[in-house]
């Protein structure tokens, strides 16, 4: 087989756990294939790059083979090679850090030492006056 679908490829080799979110990125233009916007049905050849917007993070990989049925966890290397640029890891770090101040919906209230970290990030005491149009002071 010379090709593969990328929406069968990104499930087979475990990028999304369903085909069909596989399908809905390629629908919502977040992979390109050598950097131009694909549709879940375009064949993907070895060589390709393939870029996955998640964000925050654009993951890139390189296909070393084009397979359509779903392998272990342990078998991808032999697939893909991740080729992401480390500055990506680093942004995704970032983001897990501060992960607290974007919270995700449903997840609650803070609690009351996740309140106190956030309110050392929003306080006005470090801010300068000629920042703001408006006097907070008062």
């Amino acid at each position: 087989m010379s090709g593969a679908r990328i929406d069968k490829w990104m499930w087979a080799v475990r990028i999304f756990k369903t085909r069909t979110i596989a399908a809905e990125a390629c629908k919502k233009g977040r992979v390109t294939i050598n950097g131009s916007l694909v549709k879940a049905s375009r064949v993907i050849t070895p060589g390709d790059i393939i870029q996955i917007k998640k964000p925050p993070v654009i993951y890139s990989f390189k296909v070393l083979q084009a397979i359509e049925k779903r392998i272990g966890a342990k078998l991808v290397s032999e697939v893909m090679e991740n080729v992401t640029a480390p500055d990506q890891y680093e942004i995704l770090e970032t983001s897990k850090v501060s992960g607290f101040i974007n919270r995700a919906r449903g997840t609650g209230r803070p609690t009351k030492k996740e309140r106190r970290s956030l309110e050392g990030f929003t306080t006005l005491e470090d801010r300068d006056d000629f920042d703001f149009d408006f006097d907070f002071e008062k």
